[in-house]
């Protein structure tokens, strides 16, 4: 039976059926899941891919700033191939570049090949979300946006929570190789959205070309500006809180493998019940309130997420501290989408948020190297607070359009 959300949810004007808008959702949800499992498998076995190159923690940190630091790229290339040929194309070709880079990381022989192809799993990582995310807002009505919002964006936890999973299960037998082994699965699921999942209706409406890409792109050069500043602080927020938790769990709480990826399990569901649930009530209260909110809370919980001795008020702590900040990103999706114009969504949606990604890249190499000095408590919590500050303010200081009709063909000034 056909979930009674998902009917109300989907644009009277479109032709998608209630079930076409289902496998939408489903695909683009998979495919965010299955970039971050590819992308989360590498902040677990920091310290043993760092070992076995004979670099620092923070050298190896600093693939992770190379994949964020190639997202916008990625986000442009793919982006505007959805522009002009449309969404289905475009994220099928951007699944199969990353599930192929990420099998050849698992195969690296030395540091230098290893940090090359994560820069090249940026690429591939930076296409899918933007992409992805026009393709699943546009199938989706105002009523309901913001809940499904949450839904497609926690795909980011549930990946996490999958590589928590493969690190408990695979990494203690097979060792970390085989857990980049396993991100060449993601690429099956263009067979899926190849089978079930349709053209945007909204970009056939539009089908925009390159002038009129190029034009939309120039009268909303503020906008653009804006939503990468929120995008940025954004990004710090959540690499901040997320990257080098596990290597702090295992270097300064000395606790084994088993035991961080079952924390990183409970935080992650933490995750996905905040992005549901913020993203549930930014349809009713807004978009930039219920955001703030989230980062606010985030940030009066720092001491209970970095600090206590107990192993469990810890773990309650990072559950807490993902519940929150993941919340606020549950909204990002259809926020990004109600303030993009619908000739470039996918192009400038997805920018805004990659180009974001790039400047918060340094976010786990910075970390790691304050971390030799300061401690990875101290320096994972003064990073938090300020860029949560910052963020709370930025986000207030933006506009919102919240049940915006995305299938409209109006250029946003």
């Amino acid at each position: 039976m056909e979930s009674p959300e998902l009917e109300s949810a989907v644009p009277p004007e479109s032709r998608l059926s209630r079930r076409a808008a289902a496998h939408t959702l489903a695909a683009t949800f998979l495919g965010w899941t299955l970039d971050a499992f590819d992308f989360f498998v590498l902040v677990f076995a920091l310290p043993t891919i760092a070992a076995e190159f004979h670099r620092s923690v923070a050298d190896i940190a600093f693939t992770i700033t190379a994949t964020l630091a190639m997202r916008p790229l990625g986000a442009v290339l793919f982006g505007w191939l959805a522009d002009r040929y449309g969404r289905r194309r475009p994220l099928m070709a951007s699944i199969i570049f990353y599930s192929v880079i990420e099998v050849l990381s698992g195969l690296a022989p030395s540091y230098r090949t290893f940090l090359i192809l994560r820069a090249l799993y940026g690429i591939g990582m930076g296409g899918e979300w933007g992409v992805g995310a026009a393709l699943a807002m546009e199938a989706v009505g105002p009523r309901s946006r913001g809940f499904f919002s949450g839904l497609l964006q926690e795909g980011y936890a549930v990946g996490y929570l999958l590589a928590a999973g493969a690190f408990f299960f695979v990494f203690p037998s097979f060792g970390w190789r085989a857990l980049f082994f396993l991100g060449g699965l993601p690429a099956l699921l263009t067979i899926y959205i190849r089978s079930k999942v349709p053209e945007s209706q909204a970009w056939e409406r539009t089908r925009p070309t390159t002038h009129d890409v190029v034009r939309a792109i120039r009268s909303n050069l503020a906008a653009l500006g804006y939503l990468v500043v929120l995008m940025t602080v954004m990004n710090f927020v959540s690499h901040g809180t997320q990257d080098l938790y596990p290597t702090f769990l295992q270097e300064q709480r000395g606790l084994d493998a088993s035991t961080v990826a079952t924390i990183a399990i409970i935080y992650n569901v933490g995750a996905l019940l905040g992005g549901l649930g913020f993203g549930y009530f930014s349809d009713r209260w807004g978009r930039r309130s219920v955001m703030a909110s989230a980062i606010a809370l985030a940030a009066a919980l720092i001491p209970f997420w970095i600090y206590p001795r107990s192993l469990g008020l810890l773990t309650a702590g990072a559950f807490l501290m993902q519940f929150m900040v993941q919340g606020a990103w549950g909204i990002v999706p259809a926020h990004l989408a109600e303030l993009s114009p619908p000739q470039v969504r996918g192009l400038f949606s997805g920018l805004a948020y990659q180009s974001g990604v790039f400047f918060a890249s340094l976010t786990a190499f910075a970390q790691a190297v304050l971390a030799e000095r300061f401690g990875y408590a101290s320096a994972m919590a003064g990073t938090a607070a300020v860029v949560m500050v910052t963020a709370i303010a930025v986000i207030l200081l933006g506009g919102e359009r919240p049940g915006a009709e995305l299938s409209a063909t109006e250029h946003l000034h």
